[in-house]
């Protein structure tokens, strides 16, 4: 039924092109799709000066890091180490895996509850308010050890010998991602004042983090639909790579705000379990993808996880500080997970619906 569904939304991708009409399934509500005025006033955050010895450099990074959390949860950061030429060879990868026969991708869609494998508009979990994009998911665990290529296998396994290579590209981007978000780990450590015990470097040491390709494909009536509706990430803190097409729009000061795409930045997005984390006094970014009527936008999205089994709670040192009250109960990654793929799509109030689900009230 799942792979019917699937086949039925990619071709309705190529419908639209020759009749210039978006179907109805893919159709958003009018007030999702109120259109964004200006632009997000985030800041972009050099990491050469936050991993300097200049204390008034580091300092001024904190502040500028702080404020944006605190507000919507959003920034991004030039100088983050990431190799350009490997950002380049993933980004050009993308279009290897989107240009595979239909097919073919419906053999390697993703199966019911599990995130890895292809998904054509999500249409293996919605029927209704469809994002405008075709997605590719696969993992990377923080502690595999150098030897081992998880990445490159799982290529291998499910794409066979010819993808060794697309696998590499994504091994070695993975890799630079997994140090990167080591690096945002001190920076946030820092600015939250929990430097010293390490609190989230350990936390995430040895994680899962998702990768995922998102392939959004040119509309005919682009004010209809949206790439990805709003929401806010589940995970803890999202590394994205977008290109500069342009269609990432930040919820803030209660309006829709664009994201002009910054050439050699990547994106960083506060998640609901880093909220949670922080006993909420860093926000979890709402955001949304719009859709292009002349170019394909294409990104590439680095989603960081905990390890499945641990149990999260914000730091006492945290909560002490704010002077308040612990505002979320502790709970554990792999039952967030399990909301979010199981019970509910993913929205702005995601973690207050998750831990009504982890803790029903009585019946009266």
């Amino acid at each position: 039924m799942a792979s019917s569904t699937l086949s039925q939304n990619l071709s309705l991708f190529s419908f639209q092109k020759q009749q210039n009409l978006a179907p109805t399934q893919f159709i958003w509500p009018k007030e999702d799709l109120i259109q964004a005025q200006e632009e997000l006033n985030a800041p972009v955050i050099d990491l050469a000066g936050f991993l300097s010895n200049d204390k008034k450099v580091i300092d001024a990074t904190i502040e500028l890091l702080r404020a944006a959390c605190m507000e919507h949860g959003f920034f991004q950061v030039i100088n983050h180490g990431v190799d350009e030429a490997v950002i380049q060879a993933a980004h050009d990868e993308i279009d290897t895996l989107f240009d595979l026969p239909t097919e073919e991708k419906l053999r390697l869609r993703r199966q019911r509850g599990s995130v890895w494998g292809y998904s054509g508009a999500h249409a293996d979990r919605f029927a209704k308010n469809l994002p405008w994009k075709e997605t590719y998911s696969f993992r990377f665990d923080h502690a595999s050890k150098p030897e081992e290529k998880i990445v490159v296998d799982y290529f291998d396994s499910v794409l066979g010998d010819s993808f060794k290579k697309t696998g590499m590209v994504y091994q070695i981007y993975c890799e630079q991602m997994n140090k990167l978000a080591m690096t945002i780990f001190k920076l946030l450590e820092t600015s939250l004042g929990v430097e010293a015990e390490e609190y989230y470097s350990k936390l995430f040491k040895e994680g899962t983090s998702i990768m995922r390709c998102n392939y959004y494909p040119q509309c005919e009536q682009p004010e209809l639909v949206l790439g990805t509706g709003p929401h806010a990430d589940p995970t803890s803190i999202t590394i994205l790579h977008q290109d500069q097409v342009g269609g990432l729009e930040v919820f803030s000061d209660n309006k829709w705000q664009s994201v002009r795409p910054c050439p050699n930045a990547l994106v960083i997005n506060i998640g609901d379990t880093l909220m949670a984390l922080s006993n909420g006094k860093y926000k979890s970014c709402v955001h949304r993808a719009m859709v292009n009527s002349e170019r394909t936008r294409r990104s590439m999205v680095y989603f960081v996880n905990p390890k499945e089994d641990l149990v999260l709670r914000a730091p006492e040192k945290i909560v002490e500080a704010d002077g308040v009250e612990r505002k979320y109960p502790d709970f554990k990654w792999a039952d967030l997970y399990e909301f979010t793929q199981r019970h509910h799509r993913v929205d702005g109030a995601t973690l207050e619906n998750f831990f009504r689900w982890l803790h029903p009230s009585p019946s009266n």
